[in-house]
């Protein structure tokens, strides 16, 4: 595992914070070392950083006695949802009380006419996605893991239907938080605009939990469309792959996704999910609206790729067969542990100005052939963002420092080109380093607030800054 910082831990404080929680919590107060393990660990290769007690809330004044306790004896407060988050988010590097939101996962309204919804952050996106089936909406923001909304907005989160829909940031109207003094807020309300004041909404939504901890969320719906076209097209290379998306985003064709899978992925893809794609780099795609128009903008789509080299052209509106190719794209995690067996993945994103992404993809499969790292990579190219899954075996120390020089390069070379360290899995610990690099005197600004609203850096300490 990479090592986290450390940081100091009140004992005394922590001792006394977990004594007044367990009163009042009793049993919905844990101490047992594997949950709390457990809420150090995420899908990374940071170390676990575990907390001293993990404690269930049921309601945001559940939450506010927590933070005031916290608070009252300068003890570490860490937001857990459902533990997806990718760059050690819930770790506790100075000890502290985990706040596993998962029995706050209510659905408190859906306003049908209004297309939005209010819940509690412990409800996933899938389960809200099942609850609106049957009343024509869904909510759009899909990051592949089953992840609570709480966590994807703390993280500012994104995923394949971000190029239509857009991010968290971009979905969220109104917030309901918890601030480190114990206090109450609500950042806005249901209205589609508001002009009145600082932007607290989005001030919180990607926050990471460091300003407070999020415990209701209005969010945006969308209707159903009333047709769902998929398309697939497999290309000679990443390169022309690249130049295809670029063309149809140039076009305005309202594509709702497009993925990019390279010639690795699609190779772990045939294997794992059953299927008998060329093995050539991928491009898969979404298309949202009217019968005729969906249909109409994957033809538009088929002719852009044929000029770019795209063979093997296919769309589909059956559910079956679209389901099968985006239960493969979902599953490419998994699939790509299987061009290894016994590696861990290391999963790293960064995001670039779509003009700059082929060069970007190109070189980061360049490196890490270079560093003889095995590393497969997908992208939601819809919008330059684009992800590596590092196969290696921790226990070679030789792997291990290949892949954090990796990591290191395509963090620095992304920012050169006008781009992020992250596009979508958030700072957390592991990509702290990279922040300054990216947007230098800005983030004295970020710690300043922080310092005003948490002066005693009891919020996910650690994190972003």
């Amino acid at each position: 595992m990479v090592q986290a910082a450390t940081l100091p831990r009140n004992e005394a404080g922590i001792e006394t914070a977990v004594g007044i929680l367990k009163q009042r919590f009793g049993d919905r107060l844990q101490t047992g070392a594997a949950i709390r393990a457990q809420h150090g660990h995420t899908t990374t290769w940071i170390e676990n950083q575990s907390p001293d007690a993990v404690v269930f809330p049921h309601s945001t004044e559940d939450v506010a006695q927590i933070i005031r306790t916290c608070g009252a004896h300068k003890v570490p407060v860490i937001p857990f949802g459902t533990g997806t988050s990718l760059e050690g988010h819930v770790n506790a590097p100075a000890g502290g009380i985990s706040v596993d939101l998962t029995q706050m996962n209510r659905i408190l309204a859906v306003n049908t006419s209004d297309l939005d919804c209010i819940v509690q952050p412990g409800v996933t996106r899938e389960d809200l996605n099942t609850h609106l089936r049957d009343q024509g909406l869904f909510f759009p923001i899909d990051p592949g893991a089953n992840a609570s909304l709480g966590g994807m907005a703390a993280t500012r989160a994104s995923g394949t239907n971000a190029v239509r829909y857009g991010t968290m940031k971009d979905n969220v109207l109104s917030l309901e938080a918890v601030m480190p003094d114990g206090q109450v807020i609500r950042t806005g309300h249901r209205a589609r605009k508001s002009s009145a004041g600082y932007d607290l909404t989005r001030l919180l939504i990607g926050a990471e939990g460091t300003l407070g901890i999020i415990t209701e969320i209005t969010l945006r719906l969308q209707g159903i469309p009333e047709a769902i076209t998929s398309a697939r097209c497999s290309f000679p290379t990443v390169d022309a792959a690249c130049q295809a998306v670029m063309m149809t985003i140039q076009y305005g064709i309202p594509v709702a996704r497009i993925e990019l899978l390279d010639q690795m992925s699609v190779q772990a893809a045939n294997a794992y999910s059953g299927l008998d794609l060329p093995e050539t780099p991928l491009l898969l795609l979404e298309f949202h609206g009217s019968d005729s128009g969906a249909a109409e903008q994957a033809e538009t789509f088929g002719q852009i790729a044929a000029e770019f080299g795209g063979v093997d052209f296919t769309a589909t509106s059956t559910t079956e067969e679209r389901n099968k190719l985006w239960q493969a794209r979902h599953d490419m995690y998994w699939a790509s542990l299987q061009l290894r067996p016994g590696a861990q993945g290391i999963s790293t994103d960064v995001c670039v100005p779509i003009s700059r992404l082929a060069e970007c993809v190109t070189a980061a499969q360049d490196k890490a052939q270079e560093l003889g790292l095995l590393a497969p990579i997908v992208g939601h190219v819809g919008d330059g963002n684009f992800h590596t899954l590092v196969l290696l075996d921790m226990e070679i120390a030789t792997e291990v420092s290949a892949a954090e020089e990796f990591v290191g390069w395509l963090n620095d070379l992304a920012i050169s080109m006008n781009g992020t360290c992250t596009g979508e899995h958030g700072i957390g610990q592991g990509k702290r380093p990279y922040l300054v690099k990216e947007l230098g005197a800005a983030t004295a600004y970020m710690a300043a607030i922080k310092a005003a609203l948490d002066p005693d850096n009891i919020m996910n300490p650690g994190k972003i800054l």
